[in-house]
């Protein structure tokens, strides 16, 4: 007898937790079902329209804004302000092979004026363009040298020529007057028209 009560209990039981499965749930969540129209197989997956349409509106947002990063680039370029042209004092007591520091465009501003064997006359600004360490003419090799991370620039192009330095130095366009002056007359970032 006892067995018999022990089946009866454990069938009731059984019944209780079928009746408990996911039917219940369903019947109690049924009237929010039209709000949320997914059923549960589907609620994980990501049909192929919702995925390209998510790709679609990406890309469109990634190409507008790089398109308005590339115009306020042109716009910035077209509106750069002329720089003051500006006589570098000493500048026609320069020797060939020899270096002078002077300032442009503002007294801020570092740079270097190298009058070469060969006669031309090259200006940077002078700071390095790894961490901003002045540059300095080395004399034997005509280069310009960073003593910071041992960086080397052509001084004639204001290349690279090893070390660091991810662009070549700030260009300063130079003009030699009739009397032998040599004025600075305007900037050019290292890397945009060097030669």
């Amino acid at each position: 007898m006892n067995s018999k009560k022990l089946d009866s209990a454990i069938e009731k039981v059984l019944k209780e937790e079928r009746k408990s499965d996911e039917r219940n749930v369903r019947k109690a969540v049924a009237p929010q079902q039209r709000d949320f129209p997914y059923e549960r197989d589907g609620e994980a997956q990501v049909t192929r329209r919702e995925f390209c349409n998510f790709l679609a509106i990406t890309s469109t947002g990634l190409f507008l804004s790089a398109g308005a990063f590339a115009t306020k680039a042109i716009y910035d370029a077209s509106n750069a302000e002329s720089l003051p042209a500006t006589m570098i004092e000493n500048s026609i007591d320069l020797k060939k092979g020899e270096a002078l520091n002077f300032r442009y465009p503002t007294e801020a501003d570092p740079a270097i004026l190298v009058h070469t064997k060969d006669g031309g006359f090259h200006a940077y600004g002078q700071k390095c363009t790894h961490l901003a360490c002045p540059v300095y003419f080395e004399k034997k090799n005509e280069r310009l040298e960073c003593p910071c991370h041992e960086g080397g620039f052509d001084v004639r192009t204001g290349n690279v020529l090893y070390g660091p330095p991810p662009r070549p130095l700030d260009k300063i366009q130079i003009e030699v007057r009739e009397n032998g002056e040599v004025w600075a007359i305007g900037m050019t970032a290292g890397g945009q028209d060097h030669g």
